[in-house]
C-alpha cells in the first residue's frame, strides 16, 4: 500500500487517522506541526533532499497549527523538485482557505469534521490517480 504522513496537531485525529489507515494497509507516518513533517523529509533549512530521504506518497495536511501552518509547509513543498509531485489532502475546518492553495499540489480539500468513510475514498482515488 501508500506511505502516508498525517501532518495534524490534534493528537486524537492523528492516533484515529493512523489507526484506520493502517487498518486499510498503509504505513503511517505523523507530525505534529508543519516544520516536523519537513524534517521529518528532510526538507527543512533550506537543504536539498537526497535519495535517501523519505517522502509520502501522500499527506494529509491540517491548515491551522502551531510553529508552521499547512500554507507554509505546501509553499515549502512546492520550491523543491523533489517533493513538488507529492500529493497533498488538506484537512481544513476553513473552507475559506481554498483560495491559498491554488499553486500548490493539492489534491483534494477535506472539511472537518470529516467523515471517515468520504476521506478513505478520497485518499483512495487520491492515490490511483498517483499510479
Amino acid at each position: 500500500m501508500a506511505n502516508i504522513m498525517v501532518v495534524e496537531d490534534e493528537k486524537d485525529v492523528v492516533t484515529l487517522l493512523k489507526f484506520l489507515l493502517e487498518k486499510d494497509g498503509h504505513k503511517v507516518t505523523e507530525a505534529y506541526n508543519g516544520l516536523e513533517a519537513l524534517v521529518k523529509m528532510g526538507v527543512d533549512g533550506g537543504k536539498k533532499p537526497d535519495a535517501s530521504q523519505f517522502f509520502p506518497d501522500l499527506i494529509l495536511l491540517d491548515v491551522m497549527m502551531p510553529i508552521m501552518d499547512g500554507y507554509s509547509v505546501c509553499t515549502k513543498l512546492q520550491e523543491m523538485e523533489a517533493t513538488r509531485l507529492i500529493p497533498v489532502i488538506v484537512l481544513t475546518a476553513k473552507g475559506e482557505m481554498r483560495e491559498l492553495f491554488d499553486r500548490a499540489n493539492v489534491a483534494a480539500y477535506v472539511n472537518k469534521p470529516f467523515d471517515i468513510q468520504k476521506l478513505r475514498q478520497v485518499i483512495a482515488q487520491v492515490l490511483e490517480r498517483k499510479k
